[in-house]
């Protein structure tokens, strides 16, 4: 297949999210919702609105809480039919999320180490490892939680998937295709150096929801990914 494109709604209200849901029609049906639009735009129900539209959605809210806390979480996004959700990548975190998940669809990602993040700010975290390694150490430990899928950045991406075989989704933010802003971001790759390294999903915002031409956008996209494809 040649993977799957993800669209972030990060805007701060439910009518932009929707007006750009609209704008990609035809073009995307795969949305992420995140802290932004979930707090702050009435995103939880947008998106169970987007579900019983048929698209499909991503809950995005780093879930990490004691195991009841968590568990009980997933359980309830679990209902609404969503695809996937993030959950921080400790592995008592992942544990409980699988157990909250258990008879649903939902794929759970753990969410390795932030894409924003760099070895100076790891270190600064307190980690006594590198980027690299501390993806790594997490990836293993998801795949031992039995959890669906890993995010992580796709420069860590071809690492990732020696260490978690060929099942389980690694999900990367911090796409960036030729001639866009990097802006926050510090770890990127185009889309289909990603597609490439293993990554089997795509996620990417501000290139496209912040393009004039929001459709033209992501089939420019969707075009670059679909000339590589992952086995």
């Amino acid at each position: 297949m040649a993977g799957t494109l993800i669209v972030a709604l990060d805007v701060d209200t439910r009518r932009e999210a929707a007006a750009l849901v609209e704008a990609l029609d035809g073009a995307a049906d795969f949305f992420k919702i995140g802290y932004q639009l979930f707090y702050g735009g009435d995103g939880f129900a947008l998106g169970k609105e987007l579900l019983a539209a048929g698209k499909r959605v991503f809950f995005d809210l780093k879930l990490l809480d004691i195991d009841n806390t968590v568990e009980r979480g997933v359980a309830a996004i679990a209902r609404t039919g969503a695809t996937m959700l993030t959950v921080h990548a400790y592995p008592q975190c992942m544990r409980a999320a699988v157990t909250g998940a258990a008879g649903s669809d939902l794929t759970i990602l753990g969410v390795s180490v932030l894409t924003s993040m760099d070895d100076k700010d790891v270190a600064e975290a307190g980690f006594a490892r590198d980027t690299a390694g501390l993806v790594a150490l997490r990836a293993g430990q998801a795949r031992a939680a039995g959890i669906g899928g890993l995010v992580c950045s796709p420069r860590e991406a071809e690492m990732v998937r020696t260490i978690v075989g060929p099942d389980m989704a690694i999900v990367t933010p911090g796409i960036r295709p030729a001639g866009s802003v990097v802006g926050d971001q510090k770890r990127v790759m185009g889309p289909a150096a990603a597609l490439a390294a293993g990554a089997s999903h795509l996620v990417v915002g501000r290139p496209i929801t912040a393009a004039a031409d929001p459709a033209a956008a992501a089939r420019a996209i969707l075009a670059e990914m679909r000339g590589h494809a992952i086995a």
